[in-house]
């Protein structure tokens, strides 16, 4: 790997700290950081804005936190507060500032109060937060609605030996400045005050710090275990692996007997006669390993759905490891593309030698073809869903800095690796292994009955895997679009084991199905058909969206349904990548268990 290359590397490695790295020890009396992070809808959590868009009290001069690659993909923006906090030195009520707010401002804060704006500080790499108001609907007539605005904040800190264990901001005994009576054309002043207690605790594992800091009954709680969803999916596996093992293959053995017994006694008489008599997949053994149309496309689907189910494996392989700090989601964000970076040479690998297998010569444009199947479309959804961030003030707008080294990342090293892992597949990729010969004219197909048709097949084969993740699919939804916490990893494997058998065996069902009635076309077929999970993906995403979930507003609309359709496209990959080889597996051992001249 070039010099380039290895230092884009360390820097995204060194923006990546491991949990508890930043845990710092303090004296009594030190000076203890507060920092200022982000507001915005309670029901949108990819709606955030820097906290000091709102009226509220803020230095001279805003000094920013230096941030990794993961926090600003998270979209944080530190920044220094107001408050002074030393260690173990509590305060009692003390005065932030005195601001004088004129009648937009307060406006904007009564418009944040009624949208549910929290506000989200750090202390020690620690989250707190809380609500920036008050706001109380009651009674029909009459209708009584009340907006008050939170002026004090009661901190609380727990130590032990020279380290921060636990921190919260509450607004207990403390009663809300009403912004219902500001009508006046003069301006509002309003005194922030703010208290410290600090409280010695009993010793805590390292583990159990952020745990119990990010909780603080804000957010709700770690998602506990879920048996309804593992049971569903277990028997319907159980159920499916057993009608193919049992019922398929029985079927099978039947047809192989058969057919090589017909073999036999037709020894005598030639191959066009023995095909005038004969029916069923058999007969179609001199088609069946006829290359499909857009071998291309078929080959970089194949090599992107590889870097794809690399890429989920090692997310969750390092997620069970302990890698991540499960309560902020920048380390897995900065994993991710670490991972998707170097993953690249496997797309380049597994389509370049699948290309040159099936009598593919234009590999260079079957390269630009695999880096740009998944590459394209995330740049034109992230383009779409960036702008309207920036539009907005959004703190989830990317800096101009970390779209360069995010662009920087991928032309120094996911394409490069892209092309160097082609030009080992082209180099090293042998013949086709077809267990039958292929003749020049290819075999008419007859008609086939409506339920073998591809949107039959797509559905069913769509709609099983995804019933297999149906109820594990709303927790992670749940997590991703919501306030839940997942740390539930070792399941979530178990289920992305369960949803790609469930894949393969429907396809190798689905593909059998389709053999039988002389249809030799299952190349793509068997893409669509258990790829087509990632429709139904999309599909609930739609119905979570707007029965399921309380977001609202352009902005996290147009990153909801930008990135479901990206999530979608994703799935549609992998388990077609997936079904494609079950069902390659599948043709290549049932042609050659048969007999033939």
């Amino acid at each position: 790997m070039a010099p380039h290359q290895s230092w884009l590397l360390l820097i995204l490695l060194a923006s990546w700290p491991p949990p508890g790295s930043s845990e710092t020890r303090y004296q009594p009396g030190d000076p203890i950081v507060l920092y200022v992070n982000k507001v915005g809808p309670y029901h949108n959590p990819q709606e955030t804005y820097h906290y000091y868009q709102l009226p509220v009290c803020s230095p001279e001069k805003i000094r920013h936190k230096s941030l990794s690659l993961g926090e600003v993909l998270d979209g944080d923006r530190m920044a220094e507060s107001m408050y002074q906090i030393h260690f173990r030195e509590s305060v009692e009520k003390t005065v932030l500032c005195v601001k004088t707010l004129t009648l937009d401002q307060v406006e904007r804060l009564r418009q944040a109060i009624e949208e549910l704006y929290y506000f989200e500080f750090v202390v020690d790499d620690i989250p707190l937060r809380g609500f920036v108001g008050y706001m109380e609907e009651s009674g029909f007539l009459p209708h009584s609605h009340k907006i008050g605005l939170w002026t004090h904040l009661d901190f609380h800190l727990e130590w032990n030996g020279d380290r921060i264990i636990y921190a919260n901001v509450s607004v207990r005994d403390v009663k809300p400045h009403s912004l219902d009576d500001v009508h006046g054309p003069g301006p509002l002043s309003l005194t922030y005050t703010y208290s410290v207690r600090w409280s010695e605790t009993a010793s805590e594992r390292r583990g159990e710090r952020r745990g119990r800091g990010d909780d603080g009954g804000f957010f709700p709680r770690t998602l506990e275990i879920h048996w309804l969803s593992i049971i569903n999916s277990m028997v319907l596996v159980f159920l499916l692996v057993g009608f193919v093992v049992v019922i398929l293959m029985r079927v099978l053995k039947n047809d192989l007997a058969r057919y090589n017994l017909d073999e036999e006694a037709s020894s005598s008489s030639s191959g066009d006669d023995f095909d005038q008599g004969d029916n069923g997949w058999k007969i179609i053994h001199t088609d069946v390993f006829r290359f499909p149309p857009c071998r291309s496309l078929l080959c970089a689907v194949l090599g992107v759905g590889s870097q794809f189910l690399a890429l989920g494996t090692g997310i969750i392989a390092m997620a069970l490891l302990g890698m991540f700090n499960v309560h902020r989601h920048g380390a897995i964000n900065s994993a991710a593309i670490l991972l998707y970076a170097l993953t690249c040479c496997i797309s380049g690998y597994i389509s370049s030698n699948f290309y040159r297998q099936v009598g593919g010569e234009r590999w260079v444009w079957n390269i630009v073809l695999t880096t740009s199947l998944f590459s394209a479309p995330f740049f034109v959804t992230w383009s779409v869903v960036n702008s309207v961030h920036w539009a907005n003030g959004s703190t989830q707008a990317l800096p101009a800095t970390t779209i360069l080294l995010l662009l920087t990342v991928w032309l120094l090293v996911g394409f490069p690796l892209t092309v160097i892992g082609g030009i080992f597949g082209k180099n090293r990729a042998g013949t086709f292994d077809a267990p039958c010969r292929t003749k020049n004219i290819a075999r008419e197909i007859p008609p086939q009955p409506w339920y073998k048709a591809t949107l039959v097949h797509m559905t069913i084969g769509g709609f099983l895997p995804f019933s297999a993740i149906s109820v594990e699919l709303y927790y992670i939804f749940a997590t991703v679009w919501g306030r839940e916490q997942y740390t539930l990893y070792g399941i979530l494997f178990f289920v992305f084991a369960i949803l790609l058998s469930v894949g393969a065996c429907i396809s190798i069902a689905l593909t059998y199905f389709q053999l039988s009635g002389e249809d030799y076309r299952w190349w793509w077929r068997s893409v669509l058909s258990a790829g087509s999970t990632g429709v139904f993906i999309f599909l609930y995403s739609v119905f979570y969206y707007s029965r399921r979930s309380n977001m609202s507003g352009a902005v996290q609309t147009v990153e909801f349904f930008g990135y479901s359709l990206l999530t979608g496209y994703v799935f549609f990959l992998m388990l077609g990548t997936v079904s494609f080889f079950a069902s390659l597996k599948f043709i290549r051992y049932i042609y050659v268990n048969l007999k033939m001249d």
